[in-house]
């Protein structure tokens, strides 16, 4: 089996990117693995130096199967790069696996992740892999296929990247019509449609909403993980998408998470359930006004 080709995506913050690489270099597959290391350019004149770190810090990396590195001369953002990156090499190599600069991942990561490229990559209906569960519920088998996309630590085919539209107003009003945004909101739970529609509005640049809602209208699902194998490490305050706060901490899972196809392949109502409860639990305004009056406590004045 040909493995597939690791795209990480860095900018200015040269601490995080230094754990990721080194948290992908603990999975034993890292040297039979080619690495794309996309590097953006500085937004502000402040943030050079910065940037000038990591970009001294990925020419040292070493120990992968191949690493290209592409450093943008102009500053791209988070969305453009990536889905120019999984454009060209989803093309070139059929298959990615992709991870940002605040990414720690298992040391059986990259097994995990291949093993599930290879045993779903004839499944039309499975469109994603996700490696990330935050959602604090032990009864969730170690695999489920669920209807919604997650974005830290992922992978997917060509096939499936062919139906990403990067036209948000599109996917916008698809949803509307076709009166998708209760379930496509996990029953008001979580505001995935305000975040499309501030997308469509310009007041966010989220490339991930647009191919969440992409697979979803498609009736295209996820398999994500019970036992996660992804830690977010950006929620300090240090990164343009990710705010502060705790609430989708996870811990790494250490062993190897065995990847069964799923018969049938459908969704498991009681996995989106738990992530609808998640949701409800920590995004009702009630779980909102105690996390401000905390970080207000803290002396965390920021929104």
């Amino acid at each position: 089996m040909s493995y597939a080709p690791i795209l990480l995506f860095v900018y200015n913050r040269p601490e995080h990117t230094r754990q990721a690489l080194h948290s992908l270099l603990q999975n034993p597959l890292a040297k039979e693995s080619e690495l794309f290391i996309y590097s953006d350019a500085a937004k502000e004149k402040e943030l050079q130096p910065a940037v000038d770190e990591v970009r001294q810090l990925i020419h040292s990396v070493n120990g992968f199967a191949r690493i290209t590195l592409i450093e943008r001369k102009e500053n791209w953002g988070l969305a453009k790069s990536i889905i120019n990156g999984v454009s060209t090499q989803v093309k070139a190599f059929g298959r990615v696996i992709v991870l940002e600069d605040d990414l720690i991942v298992a040391p059986q990561f990259l097994k995990f992740m291949n093993n599930a490229l290879e045993v779903y990559k004839d499944e039309p209906k499975v469109g994603h892999i996700q490696a990330c569960e935050f959602f604090e519920d032990n009864s969730l088998p170690d695999t489920f296929l669920i209807k919604w996309t997650g974005s830290w630590g992922w992978a997917t085919w060509e096939r499936a990247w062919k139906l990403f539209n990067p036209d948000g107003k599109t996917l916008l009003r698809e949803l509307e019509e076709q009166q998708l945004t209760k379930t496509f909101d996990f029953n008001h739970a979580y505001r995935f449609t305000r975040m499309l529609r501030r997308q469509v509005e310009g007041k966010n640049n989220s490339w991930a909403i647009r191919w969440n809602a992409s697979l979803f209208l498609n009736n295209v699902l996820s398999l994500n993980v019970g036992k996660s194998l992804v830690k977010n490490i950006g929620f300090d305050g240090s990164g343009t998408n990710c705010g502060g706060g705790g609430l989708y901490a996870s811990s790494l899972y250490q062993l190897e998470l065995p990847v069964i196809k799923i018969n049938p392949v459908e969704e498991n109502k009681k996995a989106r359930k738990s992530v609808e409860n998640y949701y409800r639990k920590t995004n009702s305004f009630y779980a909102k006004a105690i996390r401000r009056i905390k970080r207000t406590l803290k002396g965390d004045f920021g929104a």
